[in-house]
C-alpha cells in the first residue's frame, strides 16, 4: 500500500533525468516543459514518487515507463499536472458566436441532433457556461448534447460535484449566478435540473483512440490547453480533429492560441466578434 506523501524525504533527481521525464510526460500527454521549467515539473511529481516510495525521480520514471502496465499511476501525474484556473464566462465572444450564429445555422438546417465538444474542461466551468448559454438563448428544448472531457479524474470529480466558489463567477452576471446555482456551505452549486444534459468523461487529447468519437462534434471548444503544448503536440491533436470532424465543423481555441501555422485543415474566420477555426471541405 502507498505510504503518505510526507514518509519520505524529497527524491533526488541525477543529471538527465528530468529530461527523461520531460521526454516520457511530452509523448503521452503533449504538455512540454522547457529547461528552465524543469523545476516546476518536478515540485508536479513530488509527491507522487514519495508516495510510490522512491528515493530518485529516476525510480519514478522507470515505475511509470516500465512498471505501471494499466497507468494507474499515470493517471494521477495527469491530475499533478492538471491546470484547474478557470472561470464561467470566460471568452464569452465565442461563446455568443454559438449561441447567436452557429445554433441557429444548425437547426435552420437540420432536425439532427447537435453534439458539442468541451474539451480541457477542467472543473468544468466551460460546459456549464454553454449549457447556460444555450438555454437563455432559448435553445433548451432543443435536442443539444454537451460532452465534456479532461485529462484529469480529479478534474472531473470536481465538475461532477459542480460546486463552485466566488473566485469563478468574477465574469458571470450575478442575475445568471442566483438563477442557476444555489448558495451551499463550500460555495455555489449548479442547479443541473435547469440545464441542458452535460455527460463528463476522461480524455487524453493526445490519444487518438481516446478522442475519436469524441471529435465527431460539430463544434468542438478546446480552449487554453494548447498553451501547454509543444507544436508537434497541437499538431498531432489538431490533425485528430480534422480527421474526424465534418467538414465546415467549427473549432474555438484560447485567444492566446494560434493554429495558423500549425495546420492546413483549418482556416480562420471570424463570426462577430469572435475568431474561430472552420474545418475545411475535404479535397
Amino acid at each position: 500500500m502507498p505510504k503518505p506523501a510526507d514518509s519520505f524525504p524529497s527524491p533526488a533527481a541525477p543529471a538527465g533525468v528530468p529530461l527523461l521525464i520531460r521526454d516520457l510526460v511530452h509523448e503521452r500527454a503533449g504538455i512540454f516543459f522547457e529547461s528552465d521549467r524543469f523545476d516546476t515539473m518536478l515540485d508536479k511529481l513530488v509527491d507522487r514518487a514519495r508516495v510510490r516510495g522512491c528515493h530518485s525521480y529516476l525510480d519514478y520514471y522507470y515505475l511509470l515507463k516500465y512498471e505501471d502496465p494499466d497507468r494507474s499511476e499515470w493517471l494521477r501525474v495527469m491530475d499533478a499536472f492538471s491546470v484547474q484556473e478557470t472561470y464561467f464566462w470566460r471568452e464569452y465572444a465565442q461563446i455568443g458566436a454559438l449561441t447567436t450564429h452557429l445554433v441557429p445555422r444548425w437547426f435552420a438546417d437540420t432536425r439532427a441532433p447537435l453534439l458539442i465538444w468541451s474539451a480541457a474542461c477542467a472543473s468544468g466551468e466551460e460546459p456549464i457556461s454553454l449549457a447556460i448559454a444555450l438555454r437563455e438563448a432559448g435553445w433548451g428544448d432543443h435536442p443539444i448534447t454537451i460532452v465534456a472531457s479532461d485529462a484529469s479524474e480529479a478534474a472531473l470529480d470536481k465538475a461532477r460535484a459542480g460546486i463552485y466558489r466566488d473566485r469563478s463567477f468574477r465574469s458571470l452576471p450575478e442575475s445568471l449566478r442566483e438563477r442557476y446555482f444555489e448558495p451551499v456551505e463550500r460555495g455555489w452549486r449548479v442547479r443541473r435540473n435547469l440545464l441542458l444534459p452535460i455527460a463528463y468523461q476522461r480524455a487524453n487529447l493526445i490519444e487518438p483512440a481516446e478522442i475519436g468519437l469524441l471529435a465527431t462534434a460539430p463544434v468542438v471548444f478546446c480552449r487554453n490547453v494548447f498553451i501547454y503544448f509543444s507544436p508537434d503536440s497541437i499538431r498531432r491533436t489538431v490533425a485528430t480533429f480534422a480527421e474526424r470532424m465534418p467538414a465546415g465543423g467549427h473549432l474555438f481555441v484560447g485567444s492566446p492560441e494560434s493554429l495558423v501555422k500549425l495546420t492546413n485543415d483549418f482556416e480562420l474566420s471570424e463570426i462577430a466578434d469572435a475568431f474561430v477555426y472552420r474545418r475545411k471541405p475535404r479535397s
